[in-house]
């Protein structure tokens, strides 16, 4: 299931919003194609509405959004390059088999097929992920996981792969489309977006979301949790494995298990990782020095800290501090 760039990148978008959909979203998505049309002088991207029976459709936060076509809309929907299914809360609920078989349609014409929010539920369900990495909102995390054990879900706030891309929740969608406008339009453009909608900093598919432990292993190990949660709170001095299992009244073998089983991980991998993400967002969100960070992150080393972070990251500290 390795992660892959799309061959071909679209330009005409279909948004099927489902009911109850999350308009933050799905707005931080058209809003960028519209902006970067703005910037670039010229009207690179499109875009149609598309719900279930052509009608509007109602976000969760009662505004109501009308529809250009419908799924039955056949010669409308051929149109189209690829389509973003827009979901919310309760998507479940909203995974009908019209839905299913209009999607399993446009994919069989080739159609690249995206997501916001929690669309990736509807994807999922359709069969349509099988065999790719998604994102997904962090909330629906557990659940697309247990219940699609052919689809390897991803903490990114988004994800491409191959002609499969999919979104998290809130502005991360902005981030996703930014994506399609950096690699068809340039870095130039796709930076003039993020200035004009004051979005400071452009994040990628190496940012993830903060997924609360609780909604990974469930009420299946308050241990694990209380052990995460040290962690987290102990970050400029990291905990020994042998004091991390000490606290939770673990023996440390226990404790190792535990993270193998819930988190696929070691304690010290899964500490790491969390060392180095808040060492990432002191590098985008502060003027502290690389030597500075290290020493608030835990590591003994300047040079230490530089060789984890481009193993994690690709980019050394000082190129990423560089970008920002």
């Amino acid at each position: 299931m390795a992660e892959a760039e799309p061959q071909v990148l679209p330009t005409f978008f279909g948004f099927l919003l489902l009911d109850d959909f999350t308009l933050i979203s799905m707005s931080s998505a058209i809003e960028t194609l519209r902006m970067a049309n703005r910037v670039a002088g010229s009207r690179v991207y499109r875009w149609r509405m598309v719900s279930r029976n052509g009608g509007p459709v109602t976000a969760s936060d009662g505004l109501s959004i009308n529809a250009d076509f419908g799924i039955g809309d056949e010669i409308q929907s051929r149109t189209v390059e690829a389509i973003v299914v827009c979901g919310g809360e309760g998507v479940e609920r909203f995974a009908a088999k019209p839905v299913l078989r209009w999607l399993h349609a446009c994919s069989a014409r080739g159609l690249a097929l995206g997501s916001t929010c929690t669309g990736s539920y509807v994807l999922a369900k359709a069969g349509l992920l099988d065999g790719y990495r998604c994102s997904i909102h962090w909330e629906n995390f557990a659940a697309l996981t247990l219940g699609f054990p052919k689809i390897a879900v991803s903490r990114s706030i988004y994800t491409i792969d191959r002609d499969r891309f999919t979104s998290s929740g809130g502005t991360a969608p902005m981030d996703m489309m930014l994506y399609f406008v950096r690699r068809q339009l340039g870095t130039e453009i796709s930076a003039g977006v993020a200035d004009q909608f004051v979005h400071e900093r452009i994040r990628d598919t190496r940012d993830r979301q903060h997924v609360p432990l609780r909604h990974v292993v469930g009420g299946q190990s308050a241990k694990l949790v209380a052990a995460v949660e040290l962690m987290e709170s102990n970050i400029r001095e990291p905990f020994s494995q042998v004091e991390l299992a000490s606290y939770v009244e673990l023996s440390r073998r226990q404790l190792q298990r535990l993270f193998q089983k819930y988190l696929l991980c070691s304690p010290s991998h899964y500490y790491l990782q969390l060392r180095l993400e808040r060492a990432r967002q002191l590098l985008f969100q502060t003027d502290l020095s690389i030597v500075e960070i290290s020493a608030q992150t835990g590591f003994v080393s300047s040079s230490h800290f530089s060789t984890t972070y481009k193993d994690l990251y690709g980019n050394t500290p000082s190129a990423d501090r560089a970008d920002r």
